[in-house]
């Protein structure tokens, strides 16, 4: 009987804990890495389109996950004043038999997947100081509280954000990440609020999303044209400022969420085209390869998409080095072109000028929801290979 392989994924966010989920389903021997020293609730809402949930599946732990999710009627895109410029794509979209979306809190979809793998398979508190490779092996050294330490496997799992360590160890100027121009702020009401119906309202470079989660309470977003790592003392002050005016219940709802639930961040995205996601035995799964901009929802379903495949790319090749090549070619075209529909949503959100707006405006009461639906079905258009 063969040796079992063994795999060491560093960073056990949404990727990284796939990853393991993924490469345990086919027989390996995983060990997840974590810098910080405990699993923390942290976040807000995230979008599980249909390629997520297949991926899910796939993994299995959909109905896990599934069961803190929400798929509800309605909603549409608004002026600041509460104009309504479309509000018929909710709709589609439940009846939809290839496209779908289901909301749900970061934090439950973190805890499903952490409650998918033993206990000892994710070391918290244990960061990764140095990669080394051979031709057979990658070994890490690890620091950890009052100790360091090494670990080799068959492959590592780079899966530790934009910012990874473990990519710019072994890539060392191929991948950078670029300020997009915009910020996000996101929270959720801290009790259950009652909401007519859900949107996204567009405005001058600015835009503001509620939808409703499954307990009750709102997950809202909202952007801004603003320079990279601009910060005020009391974010939701800022947030009030901006989008207070602005139709109802927008205020209601920034006001239901303490200031310490407000969070905020720059947005970053990896220029293209994108580097090969492989190096010798080590990896890039997530944000680490394919960081990208928010607009269609895509990052956190990419990531999942990653995890079934490069298992199944390791799972079906003779060597792990043609099974990392595997998944490379698979991963690369996909999200290359997944990041580029991101950027062409993004640049329309952030329109400034009023005659641009007004033609923003104008485009999308013109533009059938069947058309929407087309957009939105080659996004998610992946399912698990066979």
């Amino acid at each position: 009987m063969s040796e079992q392989r063994r795999a060491i994924v560093v960073g056990a966010g949404i990727g990284g804990l796939a990853a393991a989920i993924g490469l345990r389903r086919v027989g390996w021997d995983v060990v997840v890495y974590e810098q910080t020293v405990a699993p923390r609730p942290v976040g807000a809402g995230i979008s599980l389109w249909s390629n997520a949930r297949r991926a899910l599946a796939w993994l299995g732990v959909d109905d896990a996950v599934g069961a803190h999710g929400v798929t509800r009627p309605g909603g549409g895109v608004r002026t600041s004043s509460g104009r309504w410029l479309s509000d018929s794509v909710g709709g589609n979209l439940l009846t939809s038999e290839e496209v779908s979306l289901v909301m749900v809190h970061r934090a439950d979809l973190h805890a499903a997947l952490l409650a998918a793998l033993p206990a000892e398979v994710v070391r918290f508190d244990s960061a990764v100081e140095k990669i080394e490779e051979s031709a057979t092996e990658v070994t890490v050294r690890l620091v950890a509280p009052n100790a360091s330490r090494t670990a080799t496997a068959d492959v590592l799992v780079a899966a530790d954000g934009v910012w990874s360590g473990c990519r710019s160890q072994l890539w060392p100027s191929a991948f950078r990440p670029r300020y997009a121009g915009f910020t996000a702020w996101r929270g959720v009401t801290d009790g259950s609020f009652p909401l007519a119906t859900q949107s996204q309202t567009m405005g001058p470079a600015a835009e503001f999303g509620l939808v409703q989660l499954l307990d009750g309470r709102v997950y809202w977003f909202a952007t801004g044209n603003d320079p990279e790592g601009a910060r005020t003392s009391d974010e939701r002050d800022e947030v009030l400022a901006r989008f207070g005016s602005w139709h109802s219940p927008i205020r209601a709802v920034i006001e239901a969420t303490s200031p310490a639930a407000v969070l905020r961040h720059d947005i970053y995205r990896l220029t293209r085209p994108y580097p090969s996601f492989v190096c010798d035995r080590v990896v890039l799964l997530g944000d680490a390869a394919h960081a990208m901009l928010p607009n269609l929802g895509q990052g956190g379903c990419l990531a999942l998409e990653d995890a079934v495949t490069l298992a199944h790319a390791l799972d079906s090749s003779a060597d792990v080095p043609s099974g990392l090549r595997a998944y490379d070619a698979a991963r690369r075209p996909r999200t290359q072109t997944v990041a580029a529909m991101s950027d062409q949503t993004a640049k329309l959100a952030q329109l400034r000028h009023p005659l641009l707006t007004t033609l923003r405006a104008a485009a999308i009461r013109a533009t059938p929801a069947s058309v929407v639906i087309k957009t939105l079905r080659r996004a998610t258009d992946w399912h698990p290979p066979s």
